[in-house]
């Protein structure tokens, strides 16, 4: 069950506030001896934490289907890319950060106990449940926590002014309705910024060479419409000059012939006097979420800036309707906005 952006919490009796965590969303399943932990895109994470893994086969119930959050706090606070060092090929890797950086499972829905379906019930019975599920559960253990829940509307305001706590908004999820997989009925979110997960398909080089290599100039963003083509919608440079060898590296290991299968890049920008028309396609693979400022025609009107890679989500996951979204009223210098040196590849006229 996913949600929808909204640019103001909704109100009224019929609504349950949580906090949005800032981590990687997760279906916790066991049965019996066996676990699996799935991802939003549907891939198996169960390896990647297997701290939780254990974790959750030592709990007392012996079945079950928890809805949550995989999060990692260091001392310096939540850190998203802790998670993202997980998704890595090597065991000895993923061993050796399980024991330094434990992930926590932050529970907020309860699908299934026992031989008892709770999907179909509505919220205002799945939480109580779920409740009485982690006091009966969770007593021995640090890996899993039950997320926090209010009714009260000036509570869920302050959530969303805290966003430093470990979470990047609040979610409102409406008490009458059931678990609806797949959909964004019932289920509300509250950011900050403005931010939109994208598919990189293609990339242009830098006019410059870094040493001796081309490296990578900036990424260009795609997001799929409702009949599964892949538009370009804006670009990213908002890249460290640390990070682009090794970008460069993992994108030339995926070019192809083609990528867009609906609006395609156009030329050289007016606004740039070197840039090269050539960019180039690479296999819609990988996902990044950036921040941004400003949409006209179903594009980014000006650079963007990445805020985190995304390999918990599936490419296909990556759709159009984000870009109608509202940012909620920040305090001032909490909104990022990207460096104004970006606008000119974005700029009317490209």
């Amino acid at each position: 069950m996913e949600a929808e952006s909204v640019a103001e919490l909704p109100r009224g009796a019929q609504w349950q506030y949580e906090p949005k965590w800032d981590g990687f969303r997760c279906l916790l399943i066991r049965n019996g001896q066996r676990v699996r932990m799935q991802s939003k895109g549907g891939r198996d994470l169960d390896r990647y934490f297997p701290e939780v893994a254990s974790a959750a086969l030592a709990l007392s119930a012996g079945s079950f289907i928890l809805d949550g959050e995989l999060i990692i706090q260091l001392d310096e606070g939540y850190s998203f890319d802790a998670l993202l060092q997980r998704i890595h090929p090597a065991a000895s890797r993923v061993k050796r950060l399980a024991g330094e950086t434990p992930a926590r499972f932050m529970a907020f829905d309860l699908l299934r106990s026992g031989e008892t379906d709770l999907a179909a019930l509505p919220l205002a019975k799945r939480r109580p449940a779920l409740e009485k599920f982690a006091r009966r559960s969770f007593k021995d253990t640090s890996v899993f926590a039950l997320s926090p829940e209010t009714h009260n509307f000036a509570e869920a305001k302050a959530w969303l002014r805290r966003v430093e706590d470990g979470h990047d908004g609040v979610v409102a999820k409406r008490l009458d309705l059931a678990y609806c997989s797949g959909t964004r009925d019932g289920m509300q979110k509250i950011k900050l910024l403005r931010s939109a997960d994208c598919v990189v398909g293609g990339f242009r080089y830098a006019e410059k060479k870094q040493g001796r290599r081309k490296v990578i100039g900036s990424l260009l963003l795609g997001l799929y419409d409702e009949s599964g083509l892949l538009h370009h919608v804006g670009f990213t440079s908002a890249i460290k000059t640390s990070d682009r060898p090794g970008l460069t590296d993992k994108f030339e290991k995926i070019i192809s012939k083609s990528s867009f299968t609906g609006k395609a890049p156009g030329g050289p920008s007016r606004w740039s006097t070197k840039r090269s028309a050539e960019w180039q396609p690479v296999r819609p693979v990988r996902v990044v979420e950036v921040c941004y400022d400003h949409v006209s025609g179903d594009r980014f009107r000006h650079g963007t800036k990445i805020l985190r890679w995304r390999a918990d989500k599936k490419p296909s996951q990556c759709r159009m309707d984000q870009l109608r979204q509202k940012s909620a009223k920040a305090r001032r210098g909490m909104v990022v906005k990207p460096d104004d040196r970006q606008g000119r590849e974005g700029a009317p006229g490209t």
